[in-house]
């Protein structure tokens, strides 16, 4: 099991190139089943989720060609089975996007129930709800989400609650029904917004994607095409929020700054320097950071997937503050590791956490209890004074591309390694 051996105290600075968004290209690689034609993509993560998608595809019949390391060609044109049942594939939360994309395409899917960070309750009704109301007829057996349906019919669809996954599965799925569907209190996030693209570069006809009333025409067949996925806000948050904590100066190229505004505001709201460019964005922490507020919202409001960096930072940050989770219930189970590194924070109800800033963090042997947490415990090791072990950093794995390798391209000094004997090779020069 991979640990990372981190020397902390060290502000971060230079530049860090951001990566293809994980959570968009989960969805887009399964819409690629949906055309029998090759479909090229490139800027795909290379990242635990991505891998274990596109080994489930080849196991139902797709051909997958790795162009380059973030490049692929798709040829889905040889999938005959329509169940997926890589053991693999039930550990990740995007595998249902697989039943929506099969179940257009093919008019039938079976596909294991999704896994992924154990951080709350994360419901599928919704999905079999938007299936259902397209016609097709959903049962949960020994395991798996069985989907079925003679034909699929546009229908008027109103989500219950606000979810990203159901408004990607029933798009897709939407995309290849009769009639018109409309989607309403869709999600409005970037990578939904992408995927409706890349469909639509296929030859769907999805229009309102990023509001929260989308409109799909479905069509008889969609084709190949090339397309270029997103940059990561999720990424480009951790290393935002990275050069805060440390109280650096980093410039975050290759992404969107308007995918970045919920972020960059907490940030500037909490004392950095932030500056916006085309293509970039730059933090610097040349003060004291500020107490502040921050709830977890649906897409504009600030991501779930950033509350544990932003509780790192405002671990740091004079006076109290308040983080409350909008999104999930169970999402705060790293707060006892930080603690262990001298933080002050107190859990109320599993969904808010009260704050009371220190003047620092220390060294410590630390696990990680899921993706983003792990993040965020690895950007409070930076910060730390001394030395800190982060135990099972594969969880890190399933969504951050070369993290400890970009983090010493900024100056960390973070080492991976596996084994006593191997760390004791990877003796630290401590500046």
């Amino acid at each position: 099991m991979d640990r990372y051996a981190i020397q902390g105290g060290i502000p971060l600075s230079g530049e860090v190139e951001i990566g293809g968004a994980k959570n968009a290209a989960l969805a887009i690689l399964a819409a690629a089943v949906m055309t029998d034609d090759p479909v090229t993509i490139e800027n795909v993560p290379d990242v635990t989720d991505v891998n274990i998608i596109l080994k489930a595809m080849e196991g139902i019949g797709a051909k997958i060609d790795h162009i380059e390391r973030h490049t692929v060609r798709i040829d889905a044109s040889g999938i005959s089975d329509c169940v997926v049942e890589d053991e693999y594939i039930k550990r990740i939360r995007a595998s249902y996007y697989l039943v929506g994309a099969l179940l257009g395409k093919k008019k039938k899917a079976e596909v294991p129930l999704p896994g992924g960070c154990n951080i709350g309750v994360r419901a599928i009704d919704q999905h079999l709800k938007g299936f259902q109301a397209l016609g097709a007829k959903v049962l949960l057996q020994k395991g798996c989400i069985v989907a079925s349906a003679d034909r699929l019919m546009a229908n008027h669809i109103f989500f219950d609650k606000v979810s990203v996954g159901a408004t990607i599965n029933v798009m897709m799925a939407a995309s290849l029904a009769n009639g018109r569907t409309i989607i309403e209190n869709a999600a409005k996030e970037p990578h939904v917004v992408d995927l409706a693209n890349f469909l639509n570069s296929m030859g769907a006809n999805i229009r309102g994607a990023g509001t929260d009333v989308i409109r799909i025409r479905g069509v008889e067949r969609l084709h190949g095409t090339n397309y270029t996925i997103i940059p990561d806000q999720i990424e480009a948050g951790t290393y935002m929020m990275a050069s805060a904590v440390t109280r650096g100066d980093v410039a975050v190229r290759g992404v969107i700054p308007k995918h970045l505004e919920c972020i960059t505001a907490k940030l500037y709201e909490i004392g950095c320097s932030v500056t916006e460019y085309d293509d970039a964005v730059r933090i610097s922490a040349p003060k004291h950071l500020k107490s502040t507020q921050v709830k977890t919202l649906p897409y504009p409001g600030f991501p779930t997937d950033m509350q544990p960096l932003i509780t790192v930072a405002l671990g740091l940050a004079q006076g109290t503050s308040i983080v409350t989770e909008g999104i999930f219930e169970n999402r705060f189970k790293y707060v006892d590791e930080l603690v262990r590194m001298g933080a002050s924070i107190r859990v109320e109800g599993g969904t808010m956490a009260v704050i009371s800033g220190v003047s620092k963090y220390t060294g410590a042997s630390i696990t990680v209890p899921d993706l983003r947490a792990g993040a965020a415990l690895v950007i409070a090791a930076l910060a730390a004074e001394g030395e800190t072990i982060v135990e099972d950093t594969r969880f890190i794995e399933r969504g951050y591309e070369d993290f400890e390798i970009k983090l010493q391209s900024l100056g960390a000094q973070i080492e991976r390694f596996a084994s006593e004997k191997e760390r004791r090779k990877k003796q630290f020069k401590v500046v």
